[in-house]
């Protein structure tokens, strides 16, 4: 079974410039040969436990492998640096669940 799969990052500052601009004017076109969609881009949590500051970013995309390679890919890796050099924040890829997922399913192991 195929999962999506996402690409989330947990922006705690972005120091907005030109390096950042050029990033976000450069970003979708590496997204699309792998399938990639913003979810959630730049949006601020309204916190219902805890606290959260920053922003939050989730891409989708088709599965696993597509995210992996769309991080991996040259003409991300070309861009990273000016994201990674004007902010301050964690990312990460994590998959998804099957549409008829259920909260019991995460017991069976």
């Amino acid at each position: 079974m195929t999962l999506p799969a996402y690409a989330v990052a947990h922006l705690r500052q972005v120091a907005l410039g030109p390096a950042i601009a050029s990033y976000l004017a450069r970003i979708d076109a590496t997204l699309a040969p792998f399938g990639g969609r913003f979810l959630i881009h730049g949006a601020r949590p309204e916190p219902l436990e805890g606290d959260f500051s920053g922003d939050l970013v989730v891409i989708a995309f088709p599965d696993r492998a597509r995210a992996r390679a769309w991080y991996e890919s040259p003409a991300y890796r070309a861009i990273l640096p000016l994201r990674t050099a004007h902010s301050d924040g964690i990312a990460f890829l994590i998959d998804g669940v099957p549409v008829d997922h259920r909260a019991p399913d995460v017991l069976a192991g």
